[in-house]
Protein backbone atom coordinates (compact mmCIF):
# COMPACT_ATOMS: atom_id res chain seq x y z
CA UNK A 1 0.00 0.00 0.00
CA UNK A 2 1.24 3.50 -0.74
CA UNK A 3 1.89 5.69 1.94
CA UNK A 4 -0.09 8.95 2.22
CA UNK A 5 1.13 12.37 1.42
CA UNK A 6 0.97 14.85 4.49
CA UNK A 7 -2.17 16.33 2.81
CA UNK A 8 -4.05 12.75 2.92
CA UNK A 9 -3.48 12.15 6.46
CA UNK A 10 -4.73 15.51 7.11
CA UNK A 11 -7.84 14.17 5.08
CA UNK A 12 -7.91 11.07 6.32
CA UNK A 13 -7.94 12.97 9.95
CA UNK A 14 -10.75 15.10 8.40
CA UNK A 15 -12.87 11.62 7.82
CA UNK A 16 -11.94 10.45 11.28
CA UNK A 17 -13.23 14.07 13.24
CA UNK A 18 -16.50 13.46 10.90
CA UNK A 19 -16.81 9.71 12.26
CA UNK A 20 -15.87 10.29 15.63
CA UNK A 21 -18.48 13.53 15.95
CA UNK A 22 -21.11 11.42 14.19
CA UNK A 23 -20.61 8.60 16.86
CA UNK A 24 -20.66 10.98 19.69
CA UNK A 25 -23.53 12.72 18.90
CA UNK A 26 -25.09 9.18 17.78
CA UNK A 27 -24.30 7.56 21.20
CA UNK A 28 -25.51 10.85 22.99
CA UNK A 29 -28.55 10.53 20.79
CA UNK A 30 -29.58 7.07 21.05
CA UNK A 31 -28.92 7.18 24.86
CA UNK A 32 -31.70 10.00 25.21
CA UNK A 33 -33.99 8.30 22.95
CA UNK A 34 -33.85 5.48 25.08
CA UNK A 35 -34.22 6.59 28.13
CA UNK A 36 -37.23 8.66 26.71
CA UNK A 37 -38.77 5.39 25.09
CA UNK A 38 -38.74 4.12 28.27
CA UNK A 39 -39.94 7.26 30.54
CA UNK A 40 -42.97 6.80 27.56
CA UNK A 41 -43.44 3.14 28.07
CA UNK A 42 -43.37 3.82 32.06
CA UNK A 43 -45.89 6.35 32.17
CA UNK A 44 -48.57 5.22 29.66
CA UNK A 45 -48.43 1.86 32.30
CA UNK A 46 -48.62 3.81 34.88
CA UNK A 47 -51.34 5.79 33.82
CA UNK A 48 -53.55 2.51 33.10
CA UNK A 49 -52.82 1.34 36.33
CA UNK A 50 -53.95 4.20 37.84
CA UNK A 51 -57.25 3.86 36.29
CA UNK A 52 -57.36 0.16 36.92
CA UNK A 53 -56.79 0.56 40.42
CA UNK A 54 -59.52 3.42 40.75
CA UNK A 55 -61.82 -0.13 39.45
CA UNK A 56 -60.58 -2.54 42.10
CA UNK A 57 -60.88 -0.07 44.85
CA UNK A 58 -64.34 0.58 43.97
CA UNK A 59 -64.90 -2.93 43.40
CA UNK A 60 -63.60 -4.35 47.33
CA UNK A 61 -65.69 -1.72 48.71
CA UNK A 62 -68.48 -3.09 47.62
CA UNK A 63 -67.25 -6.53 48.92
CA UNK A 64 -69.14 -7.65 52.53
CA UNK A 65 -68.79 -10.58 54.72
CA UNK A 66 -72.06 -12.08 56.45
CA UNK A 67 -72.42 -12.78 59.62
CA UNK A 68 -70.60 -15.93 59.43
CA UNK A 69 -67.65 -14.20 57.41
CA UNK A 70 -68.71 -15.60 54.16
CA UNK A 71 -68.06 -13.25 51.41
CA UNK A 72 -70.51 -11.65 50.09
CA UNK A 73 -70.79 -9.68 46.60
CA UNK A 74 -74.45 -8.98 45.88
CA UNK A 75 -73.55 -5.20 46.30
CA UNK A 76 -71.27 -5.76 43.70
CA UNK A 77 -73.45 -7.42 41.55
CA UNK A 78 -76.28 -4.65 41.74
CA UNK A 79 -74.09 -2.11 41.73
CA UNK A 80 -72.03 -2.97 38.27
CA UNK A 81 -73.12 -4.05 35.00
CA UNK A 82 -73.16 -7.49 35.29
CA UNK A 83 -73.22 -8.10 31.79
CA UNK A 84 -70.12 -7.11 30.90
CA UNK A 85 -68.09 -5.79 33.87
CA UNK A 86 -63.88 -6.48 33.65
CA UNK A 87 -63.91 -7.48 36.71
CA UNK A 88 -63.52 -10.89 38.45
CA UNK A 89 -63.65 -11.59 42.51
CA UNK A 90 -61.32 -14.90 43.34
CA UNK A 91 -61.19 -16.16 47.32
CA UNK A 92 -57.77 -17.39 47.81
CA UNK A 93 -57.17 -19.51 51.23
CA UNK A 94 -54.61 -18.29 53.38
CA UNK A 95 -53.60 -22.23 53.70
CA UNK A 96 -52.85 -22.71 50.61
CA UNK A 97 -54.64 -25.95 50.46
CA UNK A 98 -56.06 -24.88 47.64
CA UNK A 99 -56.26 -22.33 44.51
CA UNK A 100 -58.60 -19.58 43.79
CA UNK A 101 -61.80 -19.83 43.99
CA UNK A 102 -64.49 -17.62 41.53
CA UNK A 103 -66.99 -15.21 43.68
CA UNK A 104 -67.74 -13.22 40.88
CA UNK A 105 -67.15 -13.03 37.16
CA UNK A 106 -68.91 -11.24 34.18
CA UNK A 107 -71.80 -13.27 31.90
CA UNK A 108 -70.98 -12.10 28.83
CA UNK A 109 -67.10 -10.59 29.62
CA UNK A 110 -66.46 -8.73 26.93
CA UNK A 111 -62.49 -8.97 26.54
CA UNK A 112 -61.48 -12.87 28.11
CA UNK A 113 -58.08 -13.17 28.99
CA UNK A 114 -56.67 -16.32 29.45
CA UNK A 115 -58.29 -18.11 33.22
CA UNK A 116 -55.02 -19.18 34.22
CA UNK A 117 -53.13 -15.88 33.82
CA UNK A 118 -56.39 -13.93 35.97
CA UNK A 119 -55.98 -16.69 38.71
CA UNK A 120 -52.08 -16.47 38.21
CA UNK A 121 -52.54 -12.45 38.70
CA UNK A 122 -55.34 -12.88 42.19
CA UNK A 123 -53.22 -15.76 43.92
CA UNK A 124 -49.86 -13.21 43.31
CA UNK A 125 -51.50 -10.38 44.56
CA UNK A 126 -52.84 -12.06 47.88
CA UNK A 127 -49.32 -13.80 48.74
CA UNK A 128 -47.60 -10.62 48.48
CA UNK A 129 -50.02 -8.51 49.65
CA UNK A 130 -50.19 -5.99 47.40
CA UNK A 131 -51.15 -4.91 43.80
CA UNK A 132 -49.54 -6.60 40.95
CA UNK A 133 -50.06 -5.42 37.16
CA UNK A 134 -48.78 -7.61 34.46
CA UNK A 135 -49.28 -7.57 30.87
CA UNK A 136 -50.29 -10.78 29.14
CA UNK A 137 -52.48 -12.29 26.31
CA UNK A 138 -56.26 -12.51 25.71
CA UNK A 139 -57.57 -15.77 24.47
CA UNK A 140 -57.91 -14.02 20.99
CA UNK A 141 -54.19 -13.02 21.37
CA UNK A 142 -55.05 -9.23 21.68
CA UNK A 143 -52.71 -7.74 24.44
CA UNK A 144 -54.34 -7.23 27.34
CA UNK A 145 -52.85 -5.52 30.96
CA UNK A 146 -54.15 -7.43 33.96
CA UNK A 147 -54.30 -5.35 37.69
CA UNK A 148 -54.95 -7.68 41.02
CA UNK A 149 -55.89 -6.02 43.65
CA UNK A 150 -55.85 -8.07 47.47
CA UNK A 151 -58.64 -7.53 49.87
CA UNK A 152 -58.77 -9.30 53.34
CA UNK A 153 -60.84 -11.45 55.41
CA UNK A 154 -62.06 -10.41 58.99
CA UNK A 155 -59.06 -12.64 61.60
CA UNK A 156 -62.45 -13.78 63.32
CA UNK A 157 -62.90 -16.92 65.16
CA UNK A 158 -64.67 -19.18 63.04
CA UNK A 159 -63.69 -17.56 59.96
CA UNK A 160 -63.21 -19.79 56.73
CA UNK A 161 -59.63 -17.90 56.58
CA UNK A 162 -60.02 -17.06 52.80
CA UNK A 163 -58.65 -14.02 51.98
CA UNK A 164 -59.22 -12.84 47.92
CA UNK A 165 -58.64 -10.47 45.27
CA UNK A 166 -60.27 -8.20 42.49
CA UNK A 167 -58.86 -8.62 39.08
CA UNK A 168 -59.15 -6.07 36.54
CA UNK A 169 -58.05 -6.79 32.45
CA UNK A 170 -57.92 -3.66 29.74
CA UNK A 171 -57.21 -3.88 26.18
CA UNK A 172 -53.69 -1.91 25.82
CA UNK A 173 -53.72 -1.91 21.79
CA UNK A 174 -54.44 1.53 21.12
CA UNK A 175 -51.87 2.57 24.14
CA UNK A 176 -48.88 -0.06 22.57
CA UNK A 177 -49.92 1.26 19.01
CA UNK A 178 -49.03 4.76 19.83
CA UNK A 179 -45.64 3.91 22.00
CA UNK A 180 -44.25 2.10 19.19
CA UNK A 181 -45.54 5.41 17.33
CA UNK A 182 -43.56 7.73 19.54
CA UNK A 183 -40.77 5.07 19.74
CA UNK A 184 -40.53 5.27 15.64
CA UNK A 185 -40.56 9.24 15.64
CA UNK A 186 -37.27 9.23 17.44
CA UNK A 187 -35.84 7.08 15.75
CA UNK A 188 -36.49 8.87 12.75
CA UNK A 189 -35.65 12.16 14.79
CA UNK A 190 -32.09 10.47 16.01
CA UNK A 191 -31.14 9.31 12.26
CA UNK A 192 -32.11 12.71 10.57
CA UNK A 193 -29.97 14.31 13.78
CA UNK A 194 -27.10 12.02 13.40
CA UNK A 195 -26.88 12.11 9.77
CA UNK A 196 -27.56 16.66 10.30
CA UNK A 197 -23.96 16.12 12.66
CA UNK A 198 -21.82 14.42 10.87
CA UNK A 199 -22.85 16.32 7.64
CA UNK A 200 -21.94 19.27 10.36
CA UNK A 201 -19.05 17.99 11.91
CA UNK A 202 -17.38 17.12 7.92
CA UNK A 203 -17.71 20.96 7.07
CA UNK A 204 -16.47 22.16 10.14
CA UNK A 205 -14.02 19.86 10.13
CA UNK A 206 -13.21 20.89 6.63
CA UNK A 207 -13.17 24.37 8.09
CA UNK A 208 -10.72 24.06 11.05
CA UNK A 209 -8.00 21.81 8.48
CA UNK A 210 -8.69 24.03 5.06
CA UNK A 211 -5.50 26.34 6.88
CA UNK A 212 -3.36 23.06 7.05
CA UNK A 213 -4.57 22.04 3.65
CA UNK A 214 -2.65 25.34 2.79
CA UNK A 215 0.30 25.55 4.55
CA UNK A 216 0.94 21.32 3.14
CA UNK A 217 0.36 22.71 -0.50
CA UNK A 218 2.59 25.85 0.51
CA UNK A 219 5.09 23.37 1.77
CA UNK A 220 5.18 20.99 -0.70
CA UNK A 221 4.80 23.65 -3.89
CA UNK A 222 7.81 24.86 -2.02
CA UNK A 223 9.76 21.70 -1.80
CA UNK A 224 8.96 20.71 -5.61
CA UNK A 225 10.22 24.30 -6.46
CA UNK A 226 13.97 24.21 -4.76
CA UNK A 227 13.99 20.01 -5.87
CA UNK A 228 13.69 21.39 -9.46
CA UNK A 229 15.37 24.75 -9.40
CA UNK A 230 18.29 23.26 -7.55
CA UNK A 231 19.20 20.26 -9.52
CA UNK A 232 20.32 21.70 -12.62
CA UNK A 233 23.09 24.18 -10.85
CA UNK A 234 24.23 21.54 -8.98
CA UNK A 235 24.61 19.28 -11.13
CA UNK A 236 26.78 22.25 -13.49
CA UNK A 237 28.53 22.79 -10.09
CA UNK A 238 30.09 18.47 -9.73
CA UNK A 239 30.84 18.68 -13.66
CA UNK A 240 32.49 21.80 -12.93
CA UNK A 241 34.29 20.59 -10.02
CA UNK A 242 35.25 17.08 -12.19
CA UNK A 243 36.57 18.91 -15.27
CA UNK A 244 39.02 21.41 -12.76
CA UNK A 245 40.25 17.88 -11.05
CA UNK A 246 40.66 16.18 -14.40
CA UNK A 247 42.48 19.67 -15.01
CA UNK A 248 40.87 19.50 -18.47
CA UNK A 249 40.14 23.22 -18.44
CA UNK A 250 42.06 26.41 -17.17
CA UNK A 251 40.92 26.96 -13.70
CA UNK A 252 40.22 30.80 -14.19
CA UNK A 253 37.69 30.05 -16.44
CA UNK A 254 36.02 27.46 -14.51
CA UNK A 255 36.26 29.89 -10.96
CA UNK A 256 34.46 32.16 -13.19
CA UNK A 257 31.72 30.09 -14.45
CA UNK A 258 31.36 28.60 -10.57
CA UNK A 259 31.08 32.25 -9.39
CA UNK A 260 28.32 32.89 -12.47
CA UNK A 261 27.02 29.66 -11.26
CA UNK A 262 26.86 31.12 -7.53
CA UNK A 263 25.37 33.98 -8.52
CA UNK A 264 22.43 32.50 -10.14
CA UNK A 265 21.49 29.88 -7.55
CA UNK A 266 21.86 33.16 -5.06
CA UNK A 267 19.23 34.72 -6.82
CA UNK A 268 17.28 31.34 -7.42
CA UNK A 269 17.37 30.69 -3.55
CA UNK A 270 15.97 34.20 -2.86
CA UNK A 271 13.19 33.70 -5.13
CA UNK A 272 12.58 31.00 -3.74
CA UNK A 273 12.43 32.51 -0.44
CA UNK A 274 10.72 35.12 -1.41
CA UNK A 275 8.12 33.00 -3.38
CA UNK A 276 7.65 31.06 -0.15
CA UNK A 277 7.26 33.76 2.03
CA UNK A 278 4.31 35.61 0.25
CA UNK A 279 2.29 32.45 0.11
CA UNK A 280 2.80 31.93 2.99
CA UNK A 281 1.66 35.19 4.02
CA UNK A 282 4.59 35.49 5.59
CA UNK A 283 5.77 38.41 4.63
CA UNK A 284 2.75 41.34 4.09
CA UNK A 285 2.41 44.27 2.10
CA UNK A 286 3.49 47.47 3.58
CA UNK A 287 1.85 49.94 1.09
CA UNK A 288 2.84 53.73 1.23
CA UNK A 289 2.37 56.42 -1.40
CA UNK A 290 5.55 56.03 -3.58
CA UNK A 291 7.39 57.61 -6.99
CA UNK A 292 6.48 54.65 -9.46
CA UNK A 293 8.68 56.39 -11.77
CA UNK A 294 11.79 57.13 -9.86
CA UNK A 295 11.36 53.51 -8.61
CA UNK A 296 11.66 52.23 -12.30
CA UNK A 297 14.63 54.46 -13.42
CA UNK A 298 16.81 53.36 -10.22
CA UNK A 299 15.74 49.36 -10.74
CA UNK A 300 17.07 50.47 -14.41
CA UNK A 301 19.77 51.94 -13.09
CA UNK A 302 20.80 48.79 -10.82
CA UNK A 303 20.32 45.99 -13.29
CA UNK A 304 23.60 44.94 -15.31
CA UNK A 305 23.03 45.47 -19.15
CA UNK A 306 25.89 44.12 -20.29
CA UNK A 307 25.76 45.20 -23.70
CA UNK A 308 22.10 45.41 -23.27
CA UNK A 309 20.08 48.61 -24.21
CA UNK A 310 17.59 49.58 -22.29
CA UNK A 311 15.12 52.77 -23.14
CA UNK A 312 13.28 54.03 -20.31
CA UNK A 313 10.25 56.91 -20.69
CA UNK A 314 8.54 57.66 -17.50
CA UNK A 315 5.97 60.16 -16.60
CA UNK A 316 5.86 61.63 -12.89
CA UNK A 317 3.39 58.93 -11.15
CA UNK A 318 2.09 57.90 -7.52
CA UNK A 319 1.31 54.84 -6.51
CA UNK A 320 -0.02 53.06 -3.29
CA UNK A 321 2.52 50.07 -3.31
CA UNK A 322 4.65 48.22 -1.12
CA UNK A 323 8.11 49.72 -2.60
CA UNK A 324 10.30 46.33 -2.13
CA UNK A 325 7.68 44.01 -3.70
CA UNK A 326 7.10 46.45 -6.24
CA UNK A 327 11.15 46.67 -6.65
CA UNK A 328 11.31 43.22 -7.15
CA UNK A 329 8.48 43.06 -10.10
CA UNK A 330 9.99 45.55 -11.75
CA UNK A 331 13.35 43.61 -11.60
CA UNK A 332 11.92 39.93 -12.33
CA UNK A 333 10.50 41.68 -15.90
CA UNK A 334 13.49 43.29 -16.72
CA UNK A 335 15.54 40.86 -15.92
CA UNK A 336 13.32 38.59 -17.99
CA UNK A 337 12.89 40.79 -20.68
CA UNK A 338 16.87 41.07 -20.56
CA UNK A 339 17.47 37.36 -20.94
CA UNK A 340 14.94 36.37 -23.27
CA UNK A 341 14.17 39.25 -25.34
CA UNK A 342 16.65 38.90 -27.98
CA UNK A 343 17.86 36.38 -30.35
CA UNK A 344 21.10 34.30 -29.61
CA UNK A 345 24.21 36.85 -29.77
CA UNK A 346 22.20 39.52 -30.53
CA UNK A 347 21.81 42.57 -27.30
CA UNK A 348 18.86 42.81 -26.05
CA UNK A 349 16.49 46.23 -27.21
CA UNK A 350 14.04 46.86 -23.86
CA UNK A 351 11.73 49.12 -23.85
CA UNK A 352 10.22 50.54 -19.80
CA UNK A 353 7.56 53.10 -20.01
CA UNK A 354 5.46 54.33 -16.65
CA UNK A 355 2.37 56.28 -16.92
CA UNK A 356 0.68 58.37 -15.02
CA UNK A 357 -2.13 55.53 -14.12
CA UNK A 358 0.37 53.43 -12.51
CA UNK A 359 1.19 51.10 -15.24
CA UNK A 360 4.83 50.07 -16.14
CA UNK A 361 5.00 48.26 -19.57
CA UNK A 362 7.74 46.33 -20.51
CA UNK A 363 8.87 45.82 -24.26
CA UNK A 364 11.64 43.70 -26.16
CA UNK A 365 12.27 42.71 -29.37
CA UNK A 366 12.52 38.99 -29.09
CA UNK A 367 11.27 36.33 -30.70
CA UNK A 368 8.06 37.28 -28.63
CA UNK A 369 5.62 34.52 -27.23
CA UNK A 370 4.14 31.25 -28.53
CA UNK A 371 1.19 31.03 -29.21
CA UNK A 372 -1.60 30.12 -26.40
CA UNK A 373 1.32 30.71 -23.59
CA UNK A 374 0.23 34.05 -22.54
CA UNK A 375 -2.30 32.61 -19.82
CA UNK A 376 0.06 29.86 -18.69
CA UNK A 377 3.02 32.09 -18.39
CA UNK A 378 2.83 33.27 -14.90
CA UNK A 379 3.00 29.74 -13.60
CA UNK A 380 6.03 28.75 -12.42
CA UNK A 381 8.40 26.93 -14.50
CA UNK A 382 6.69 28.25 -17.41
CA UNK A 383 9.27 31.19 -18.24
CA UNK A 384 11.57 29.52 -20.83
CA UNK A 385 14.46 27.47 -21.05
CA UNK A 386 17.27 28.22 -18.92
CA UNK A 387 15.00 30.00 -16.35
CA UNK A 388 13.18 28.70 -13.64
CA UNK A 389 9.81 30.79 -14.32
CA UNK A 390 9.67 32.44 -11.16
CA UNK A 391 10.37 35.85 -11.91
CA UNK A 392 7.23 36.31 -13.51
CA UNK A 393 5.47 34.09 -10.79
CA UNK A 394 6.52 36.56 -7.91
CA UNK A 395 5.33 39.64 -10.18
CA UNK A 396 2.14 38.06 -11.06
CA UNK A 397 1.57 37.31 -7.27
CA UNK A 398 2.48 41.49 -6.26
CA UNK A 399 0.28 42.68 -8.83
CA UNK A 400 -2.75 41.21 -7.72
CA UNK A 401 -1.43 41.33 -4.18
CA UNK A 402 -2.28 44.88 -4.52
CA UNK A 403 -5.78 45.10 -6.10
CA UNK A 404 -3.70 45.40 -9.70
CA UNK A 405 -3.34 42.58 -12.56
CA UNK A 406 0.09 41.61 -15.15
CA UNK A 407 -0.44 41.02 -18.46
CA UNK A 408 1.37 39.92 -21.48
CA UNK A 409 0.92 39.58 -25.13
CA UNK A 410 2.86 40.95 -28.35
CA UNK A 411 5.19 44.27 -28.55
CA UNK A 412 3.12 46.35 -30.49
CA UNK A 413 6.63 48.15 -31.82
CA UNK A 414 9.14 45.72 -31.85
CA UNK A 415 7.58 42.25 -32.55
CA UNK A 416 8.47 41.22 -29.20
CA UNK A 417 7.20 39.86 -25.86
CA UNK A 418 5.05 42.59 -23.73
CA UNK A 419 4.32 42.89 -20.80
CA UNK A 420 2.06 44.89 -18.93
CA UNK A 421 2.06 45.34 -14.70
CA UNK A 422 -0.71 47.65 -13.36
CA UNK A 423 -0.82 48.99 -10.12
CA UNK A 424 -3.54 51.33 -7.92
CA UNK A 425 -2.65 55.04 -8.55
CA UNK A 426 -1.99 57.11 -5.58
CA UNK A 427 -3.31 60.80 -5.32
CA UNK A 428 -2.54 63.43 -7.55
CA UNK A 429 0.54 65.68 -6.48
CA UNK A 430 -0.33 69.30 -6.19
Amino acid sequence: MRPLTPSGRVRRLRRRITALFALTSAVGLVTMAVLAVRSDDTRWREQLDRSMNLGTTQAISLLTYDAEDRLDTRDLVETVDAGCPPLTVFSVPRDGSSGPVVDFAPERPCLTARPADVRAAAEDAVRREDVVAVDRRAVDGRPVRLFAEPFFAPDAEGADGRDGAVVTVYETTAPLAEHRRTAWLLTGGCAVLVLLSAAVGHVLSGRAIRPALTVLAQQESFLADAAHDLRTPVASLRTLAETALRGDTDSADVLRRTMRLADGMGGLVDGLLTRARLMSGVQSLAPEPLRLDQLVETVVADTPAEGHRVTVRTEETVVVADPELVRRAVANLLGNALAHGHDPGVPADVRIEVTRDGTVTVEDAGPGLPPGVADALFERFRSGSGSTGLGLSIASWVAHAHGGSLSAGRAEHAGGARFVLRLPAGPARQ
